[in-house]
């Protein structure tokens, strides 16, 4: 079986290696900022990080990106399913990778209130194009964090991204689709 093959398993069970999300990433076709554009639904995509979990657990819908200056990395749902938008911030997403507690079911109002709090109308992050693992492809560079997303297309509806953090030893892996 060709390694792009997996993909559809990939994004049904949600779940892989960092080896082989490393690899499905190599192998996948870059993309350019205007492919990018607009709104994209999103999922983690579970690899063993530490973060495995703790975005759907705090109600991430996806990202926004509505030119490359002004782009929304943190889309989430409230109780009636409205999205809004939320800043970055750093604390929380350290607290994130140290606390794997904060993904429990009996915490999620708590994650519900945080961001709620954080919430914003203001551009958090931007696109530009760069070069991740020797490909040129659009990546997100947030304004406030240590943290570049880069993508890479499944196909015209579809992303893996790619979230390096400079406080982490491994990436976190999400996919996005097209709303």
């Amino acid at each position: 079986m060709e390694l792009l093959d997996t993909i559809p398993s990939l994004i049904t069970t949600k779940k892989t290696t960092t080896e082989i999300a490393l690899q499905v990433f190599d192998t996948l076709d870059c993309v350019e900022v205007a492919f990018m554009l607009g709104r994209w639904q999103g999922f983690g995509l579970h690899t063993n990080h530490p973060m495995d979990g703790l975005l759907e657990a705090a109600h991430w819908y996806g990202k926004e990106f509505v030119n490359s200056e002004l782009v929304h990395p943190l889309l989430f749902l409230d109780k009636q399913g409205t999205i809004f938008k939320v800043a970055s911030n750093l604390t929380l997403m350290n607290w994130g990778l140290k606390y794997p507690v904060l993904k429990s079911q009996s915490l999620q109002p708590l994650l519900l209130v945080s961001n709620f709090l954080l919430k914003t109308e203001k551009s958090q992050a931007r696109l530009r194009m760069m070069d991740y693992r020797g490909k040129v492809s659009a990546t997100m560079i947030y304004d406030y964090l240590p943290i570049n997303d880069a993508f890479r297309k499944i196909d015209d509806n579809t992303v893996l991204g790619l979230m390096d953090f400079k406080n982490s030893p491994q990436p976190f892996f999400f996919v996005l689709k097209r709303a």
